[in-house]
């Protein structure tokens, strides 16, 4: 079973447009530091049964790409539960972060996502709000203003995929 955290070290970054990644002018990103205590077996499982009762569905296990990419028709969250890698968010001119088994990266739709390197055991689980389909957006100039268009219409999700009702999402994306 999964236990949390209750008073996360909660980190949010604003990424801006750079010119070549749309980021989220009015999302920020949130990354909770080791909020998942997680158990030694099943930890992938737990996870992905946690975004589930919080309505983030249609997960996936892996890791995260070697190269810069974002989703234009979602948001999407990644729980660490193995290994740690360090991460660049926001394309190449945005923040560089360690992150690790427990924390949770919560990704607004249009932030550009890399995994510059990672311990060989690293791995996340990935879910969208209501299990919505993603999109793949390489920061190719024939993607925007299409991608802008899109990230516009994301919907806020309804819950926080790791405190439900309660998560600071729901704060932090609603001021």
């Amino acid at each position: 079973m999964v236990t949390l955290k209750q008073d996360p070290q909660t980190e949010k970054h604003l990424l801006k447009d750079d010119g070549i990644f749309p980021n989220n002018p009015k999302l920020p990103l949130i990354i909770y530091r080791a909020v998942l205590h997680l158990p030694e077996t099943h930890a992938p499982a737990m996870i992905e049964q946690l975004f589930q009762e919080n309505g983030w569905r249609n997960s996936w296990r892996n890791g995260i790409y070697p190269y810069h990419h974002y989703h234009s028709i979602t948001h999407e969250v990644l729980g660490i539960y193995r290994g740690e890698a360090e991460v660049q968010l926001g394309g190449p001119h945005g923040i560089i972060t360690q992150v690790k088994q427990g924390d949770v990266i919560l990704i607004p739709a249009g932030v550009a996502h890399k995994n510059i390197k990672s311990d060989e055991s690293f791995a996340c689980v990935g879910a969208y709000p209501k299990g919505k389909n993603f999109d793949m957006n390489y920061g190719k100039k024939e993607e925007r203003p299409q991608a802008d268009r899109n990230i516009e219409q994301v919907p806020l999700p309804d819950t926080d995929p790791v405190f439900g009702k309660e998560g600071v999402l729901l704060q932090l994306w609603r001021e």
